[in-house]
């Protein structure tokens, strides 16, 4: 891949991170629920399901996915039932603020949040047709695809990385300026609901003809 190809992607990698979606609303609800240094792992594991799905679409699995209505919808609903799921689990949330600035102060295993941050973006078929649609456009085919494909998923990691740690900043410094219990319920179900919301707009998603 040449410099100013990559350059070129590097720039509209920034976009694709920083438009809201599904992994911005993980990510803010990963700092307010557990603070800024262990809601973070939510964003590795969205950079891993990035990683998973540059993995589909560098095989060709990507292509069975928006070919197959079969498999499209498997994977949609599956992705629409758990955004949902977390949707209720963020709404019933215990309204619980951090306590002495201790963001460890979690029963929630660090395993867990990286595996809730990738199902996210693994299940989610958008992100499947969006990188088939994008990715080759930025690709050489007179060379070697696996270390473009290689450069590009670690692009997107970057860049996600980064916006990401902000949007989990930011709602973990609102968190800290909270006292009230009651406006803690009411951001968990601020955002409880904006999982609802993306879990809605990722069904009503449909493969282009």
């Amino acid at each position: 891949m040449e410099f100013a190809t990559w350059l070129a992607f590097f720039a509209a990698s920034w976009a694709i991170s920083i438009s809201p979606g599904a992994g911005a609303v993980a990510a803010m609800s990963a700092g307010l629920s557990h603070g800024f240094r262990r809601g973070y792992l939510t964003t590795l594991g969205l950079v891993l399901g990035i990683w998973t799905q540059m993995l589909v679409v560098s095989v060709g699995l990507g292509a069975l996915v928006t070919a197959s209505s079969t498999a499209f919808l498997i994977v949609k609903w599956a992705g629409v039932a758990y955004l949902v799921w977390l949707g209720i689990q963020q709404w019933r949330a215990p309204a619980r603020p951090l306590a002495n600035g201790d963001e460890a102060a979690t029963s929630r295993r660090p395993r867990d949040l990286i595996t809730r941050g990738w199902i996210i973006n693994a299940l989610n078929p958008k992100g499947t047709v969006f990188l088939l649609a994008v990715v080759p456009q930025f690709l050489d085919l007179t060379q070697p695809l696996a270390p473009q494909y290689l450069v590009i998923g670690l692009t997107l990691g970057f860049t996600d990385l980064v916006v990401m740690a902000g949007y989990t900043a930011l709602a973990a410094r609102l968190l800290r300026t909270l006292k009230s219990t009651a406006h803690i319920r009411a951001l968990n179900r601020v955002f409880g609901t904006l999982f609802v919301v993306a879990g809605g707009l990722l069904a009503m998603f449909k493969r282009s003809a």
